[in-house]
C-alpha cells in the first residue's frame, strides 16, 4: 500500500522544491473537455486544428496549470494543504504529445495563517517555459500520514464514433433511392428525412398517405420535397416497396413501422421478391466504445437456426459487406462456447467445416478461424492465455453466431451493457434493405441509410454473380 506524508508549516524550509513530469495524450484532452465543457476545436477537433496557427490539436492551457494541485496536495506541504491563491502567466501552448515538468518552490513563509508562497514553474520538453506564477498555500500544522486513495480505473468511451466515420465515408457517393415501407410513426419517418437532408438517400415513402401526412404534421415535417405512393395497409407496402426494388426503381428499402418478418415476407416471394441465389442474412455493424475497430455481428434477426450451407452464405454476405467498407481482408471468428472441436456440439463442426470450406475457396475474400469462444475472438490477452495460435483471435472484425438466439442475444449485450450503437443491414437480396427498430437512435438509423449506400455502390462495381 501506498502512503503519502505531509510536511507541516515547521518542517517547510525556504527552497524546498517538488517536481512531476506528464505527457499530454488524447485523453487528457477529452477528460479535461468533459469536466470543463471547454470543446473548442482547437483541442478537440484534428481537421479543424490542422489548418489553424498552431496545424495540430493544442491541450487546454489549464491542464498543466491542474498538476499543480497534483503536487501541492501529495508532495509539498501535502495532505492537509488549503488554497488560498493562484496566479498564471501562459507564455506557449501545450501541443498534443507535449512532455511537460511542472516545478514548485518555497519563497515565502508568513506566521499569520500558516501561509506558504510557492513560486511555479512549467517548462517542455524543449526546456520552454510554458508558465511561470505564484501558489498561495494553506499549510497543515498537524503532521498526517495516510494510506494514497485507491481511484477507480476511468474509461473515456466516445459512442458513435465508428458509425460517425461510416457516414463520413459517403460523402463521396451520391445519394441513392430508398422505398421507406410503411413509415407511419415518428422515427421511421423522421429518420428517412435526416438522411435524406445529409444526402444519403432520396426517399420514397410507400404506405398510407393519410397516416404519413398525419404523422407528418404532428412532426412539424415538410414532406412536399418528397413521392409519396399510398397505399391501403403494411402489407400492401411492403409488396410495393419489394416490387419497386425489383423492377429498379429503387436501389435499396429501408422498413419503416412495420414487423420484420412482413417485409421479409415480401422480399423472399420466389415470383415477386428480390431473391438470389444467396440466402438472405442480417448483419449488425456495432460501435462498440472498448472495441477498437467496427465489429460486424451476423447473424441475429434472419436466419433462425441456419443450415451449414446457410451459414457458408452468411459469413460470405458478411465479407461483402466488410469490404464495401473497405475492410480489405477482413477476419472472420466462427463462435461457439469453446475454442476447441466437440462432436456433441454442432457450432463447432460446423465452424470446422467453414474454415475448411474457406481453404477450398467457398468462401472468399477474409480470414477465417474457428471455433472460437467470445473472449477469444476479441481479446488478444485471452487467446494469449489460452494458448490459442490464430491469425482471427483477438482482432476479429466479424462475429459469426452459431444461430439467431446467440447472435441476437450477443447483440442487445453489446448494445445494453457496452454502450454499444449498432446499424442493420440485410444482404444477399437484389438490393440492401435496412431494418431500423424503433428503439434506435438518429445516429443508427442514419448509419443504417450509409451501410445501404456504401452496398449499393459496390454492388455497381462489383455485381453479384449469383443473382438472379
Amino acid at each position: 500500500m501506498e502512503f503519502l506524508e505531509n510536511k507541516t508549516y515547521d518542517e517547510i524550509k525556504i527552497g524546498d522544491s517538488a517536481t512531476l513530469t506528464r505527457t499530454l495524450n488524447t485523453e487528457d484532452i477529452h477528460l479535461f473537455a468533459i469536466l470543463s465543457g471547454d470543446v473548442n476545436p482547437t483541442h478537440t477537433d484534428l481537421e479543424y486544428a490542422q489548418q489553424s496557427d498552431f496545424q495540430k490539436i493544442m491541450g487546454h492551457s489549464l491542464w498543466s496549470g491542474v498538476l499543480l494541485s497534483n503536487l501541492l496536495g501529495n508532495q509539498l506541504p501535502g495532505p492537509g494543504t488549503v488554497y488560498r491563491g493562484q496566479s498564471f502567466e501562459f507564455k506557449r501552448p501545450v501541443a498534443l504529445a507535449d512532455t511537460v515538468t511542472v516545478t514548485i518552490t518555497v519563497k515565502e513563509k508568513i506566521e499569520e495563517g500558516h501561509r506558504v508562497i510557492f513560486d511555479c514553474h512549467c517548462l517542455n520538453q524543449n526546456q520552454e517555459v510554458v508558465y511561470s506564477g505564484v501558489a498561495d498555500m494553506y499549510a497543515p500544522l498537524l503532521k498526517i500520514k495516510c494510506p494514497r486513495a485507491m481511484l477507480p480505473k476511468f474509461y473515456l468511451n466516445h459512442p458513435g464514433t465508428q458509425l460517425q466515420r461510416l457516414i463520413n465515408m459517403t460523402k463521396e457517393f451520391e445519394p441513392i433511392s430508398m422505398a421507406v415501407v410503411h413509415p407511419v410513426d415518428a422515427n421511421s419517418l423522421k429518420g428517412a428525412i435526416d438522411a435524406a437532408h445529409s444526402h444519403l438517400i432520396v426517399p420514397v415513402f410507400v404506405g398510407p398517405e393519410t397516416k404519413i401526412q398525419a404523422v407528418a404534421e404532428v412532426e412539424e415535417l415538410d414532406l412536399s420535397p418528397y413521392r409519396i405512393i399510398d397505399t391501403e395497409h403494411s402489407h400492401e407496402a411492403a409488396a410495393k416497396g419489394v416490387a419497386m426494388a425489383r423492377s429498379g426503381e429503387v436501389e435499396a428499402v429501408m422498413k419503416g413501422s412495420l414487423h420484420t418478418d412482413e417485409l421479409m415476407s415480401a422480399a423472399i416471394q420466389r415470383q415477386m421478391g428480390i431473391l438470389t441465389n444467396r440466402r438472405m442474412s442480417h448483419v449488425f455493424l456495432m460501435d462498440v466504445p472498448t472495441y477498437p475497430r467496427p465489429l460486424f455481428v451476423t447473424d441475429a434477426a434472419i436466419n433462425i437456426e441456419p443450415s451449414l450451407e446457410t451459414k457458408r452464405d452468411i459469413v460470405q454476405n458478411a465479407i461483402d459487406l466488410a469490404h464495401a467498407l473497405k475492410v480489405e481482408n477482413p477476419k472472420v471468428a466462427i463462435l461457439s462456447a469453446i475454442e476447441t472441436v466437440n462432436p456433441k456440439m454442432r457450432s463447432t463442426l460446423e465452424a470446422a467445416a467453414l474454415c475448411k470450406m474457406a481453404d477450398r475457396k467457398q468462401i472468399t475474400g477474409g480470414i477465417i478461424d474457428g471455433p472460437l469462444a467470445f473472449d477469444n475472438a476479441v481479446s488478444e490477452e485471452a487467446a494469449q492465455i489460452k494458448g490459442i495460435e490464430s491469425p482471427v483471435a483477438g482482432q476479429a472484425d466479424i462475429l459469426v453466431a452459431p444461430d439467431l438466439e446467440a447472435g441476437n442475444m450477443l447483440a442487445k449485450q453489446l448494445e445494453y451493457m457496452a454502450e454499444a450503437q449498432s446499424a442493420g443491414i440485410v444482404l444477399g437480396a437484389r438490393v440492401p434493405i435496412a431494418l431500423t427498430s424503433r428503439a434506435d437512435t438518429v445516429l443508427s438509423r442514419m448509419a443504417s441509410c450509409a451501410l445501404a449506400l456504401l452496398l449499393a455502390h459496390y454492388q455497381r462495381d462489383n455485381p453479384l454473380s449469383n443473382k438472379l
